[in-house]
């Protein structure tokens, strides 16, 4: 009998539309506190889950690339959601110097992409995703979406995905 994996799910987004419909499900999993890493190369759409998962929270802003601020902060819903890009980051001292600890506070959802740079500053993950690009003979390229829950928050959130 096949034993399924409950800390891991696989899906293929076939599109920016596939990318909205799992962001809405992982929008109703997200509870304040969370830790999500974020895994990919460049252009695997990382930022671009980032974007359909706020739209999916109800946020209507504009939803920028924290490329370059390494941070964009937004409220939605009564929620403040982290989005750190930290591929331009290099050391140490400068995570200090940001305050980027005060930002895992326990309340506030931390969305991070490249957290591998920060050499082990980030907290520990609840939950992480990781994008990678397939190319598909036919349609040019999707995306391989793997979710992989580390504590209880991350498999309690996992659930509401494969339901």
């Amino acid at each position: 009998m096949h034993n399924p994996n409950h800390s891991r799910i696989n899906r293929m987004l076939a599109d920016e539309d596939a990318t909205a419909a799992f962001a809405a499900q992982l929008a109703s999993g997200i509870k304040p506190g969370m830790v999500i890493y974020l895994h990919g190369s460049l252009g695997a759409g990382k930022t671009t889950l980032v974007r359909a998962l706020l739209r999916a929270m109800g946020f209507n802003g504009r939803v920028k690339s924290p490329t370059y601020n390494l941070l964009e902060q937004y409220q939605v819903n009564g929620l403040h959601l982290c989005h750190f890009d930290l591929y331009r980051f290099h050391n140490a001292e400068e995570w200090e110097a940001a305050g980027f600890r005060d930002e895992f506070d326990g309340r506030n959802i931390c969305l991070v992409e490249w957290p591998e740079r920060a050499q082990n500053l980030v907290p520990q993950a609840d939950m992480e995703i990781t994008l990678n690009i397939v190319p598909v003979q036919a349609a040019g390229t999707m995306r391989n979406l793997e979710a992989r829950a580390i504590s209880q928050a991350g498999r309690e959130c996992l659930h509401t995905l494969q339901n």
